[in-house]
């Protein structure tokens, strides 16, 4: 299938797949013109590159474990690998909810000083 038909199917742009196939995550054949086409695999591919972007994996990444995630072999690698991305992410979450904490209390102290009708004291 050609390119657009592979974005149309696996409901991703273009652009996408042209970015999947610079950071080697996708593969497509040429024709003598130099037009890509893909196999029927590539919809499930992008599917699945799909659902670890989402997930918050780098291409990095994805492309060190799409070759064992495509043959269902689970590796203790593969393991390693996602449980220490699930860390990563975990540590993300723990610095956003620290600077939404921090954020929420300078709210309150902006809220607290608008209702009493005075400037904020720890802005001056």
């Amino acid at each position: 299938m050609r390119i657009g038909e592979l974005a149309e199917r696996s409901g991703v742009s273009v652009r996408s797949l042209r970015y999947y196939e610079e950071q080697r995550l996708l593969e497509a054949e040429r024709s003598p013109n130099g037009q890509r086409r893909y196999d029927e695999d590539a919809v499930h591919r992008v599917q699945l590159i799909q659902l670890l972007y989402r997930a918050g994996v780098p291409s990095r990444t994805i492309h060190e474990l799409l070759p064992s995630i495509e043959t269902g072999e689970v590796t203790a690698e593969l393991l390693d690998r996602l449980l220490a991305e699930r860390d990563r992410i975990d540590d993300q979450l723990a610095t956003l909810t620290s600077a939404r904490h921090r954020l929420q209390n300078i709210i309150s102290l902006a809220i607290d000083a608008r209702e009493a009708g005075r400037r904020c004291p720890h802005w001056r």
